[in-house]
């Protein structure tokens, strides 16, 4: 069973998926971990939530950044995404705690956290508000909660507008429903929802960066491999289908391709901010 509007509500997804997310979604999602910890403004010792933490990206730096005195708690739906991103956690932090729950549902105690952060995480949320309504339980007084979301429309990043093709050309209604998730919160709605949890001092912003993919094609086939979209794809017309949809994203991402492969793409999302 799945949530058409996002990630799998079961962990349908193959270890090779999780594998994928862990090597292809490293080079997209770096620079905007960086400034969603940034926003955060961590300190040593602080305790920090990385909400829909998929494979870990924000939880690594983030321990790196708290030290050995802070702990960090690493929260997703998907068991496979927990094992690699397990796995993955750096031994000079040990403390860094894994644990399965659905964003509305949180295991732990009011005022846990110092900060909150969830990097591209909230547009899956079947429900927005009662995920953002439990943050601010378990964010201590005072506490950050710091979120980023792509920026819609598709079109304003080619490599999005390139994946909407694939969907479109090659996707089923819930492949095409998946994909619309990811681009589905804006900053009026992330607003509108923190308030309404009882966040206060919110900001959102724009924030674009350009990324270097050393090969493009190859990226663009293994990401679509990680994306839930490109999975209900594959299970719906089975590997020929997938071969095909990748094939279409290579096709319209040639115009920004260089002779060598590789290529520079702008990415835009909304940073959010706010306070407890």
């Amino acid at each position: 069973m799945a949530d058409p509007k996002g990630f799998p509500l079961k962990d349908n997804a193959t270890h090779t998926a999780a594998e994928h997310y862990e090597r292809y979604s490293a080079l997209l999602m770096a620079p905007f971990v960086t400034a969603a910890l940034d926003a955060a403004d961590l300190f040593p010792g602080a305790h920090v939530l990385d909400l829909a933490c998929g494979t870990g990206f924000v939880a690594r730096a983030a321990a790196a950044q708290v030290g050995p005195t802070g702990h960090v708690v690493a929260v997703d739906l998907l068991e496979g995404m927990l094992r690699i991103a397990a796995r993955n956690a750096p031994r000079m932090y040990p403390d860094i705690e894994f644990t399965q729950a659905s964003a509305d549902k949180l295991p732990y105690p009011d005022d846990s956290f110092d900060a909150i952060v969830c990097q591209q995480g909230v547009q899956y949320f079947p429900d927005l508000a009662a995920a953002l309504t439990e943050a601010a339980r378990v964010t201590r007084p005072g506490g950050r909660f710091t979120a980023t979301a792509w920026t819609p429309p598709a079109d304003r990043s080619p490599y999005f507008a390139a994946q909407l093709k694939a969907v479109t050309d090659h996707g089923t209604p819930e492949a095409e429903a998946r994909f619309a998730a990811s681009l589905s919160c804006t900053a009026d709605r992330l607003t509108d929802a923190l308030t309404t949890a009882g966040f206060h001092d919110i900001t959102t912003r724009e924030v674009t960066f350009a990324i270097a993919f050393p090969d493009l094609a190859d990226f663009a086939s293994g990401h679509l491999a990680a994306d839930p979209w490109g999975r209900s794809i594959e299970e719906a017309g089975g590997p020929a289908r997938f071969t095909e949809a990748a094939e279409t994203t290579r096709e319209a991402l040639a115009p920004h391709t260089s002779p060598d492969g590789s290529a520079t793409l702008p990415f835009t999302t909304t940073l959010a901010t706010a306070t407890r």
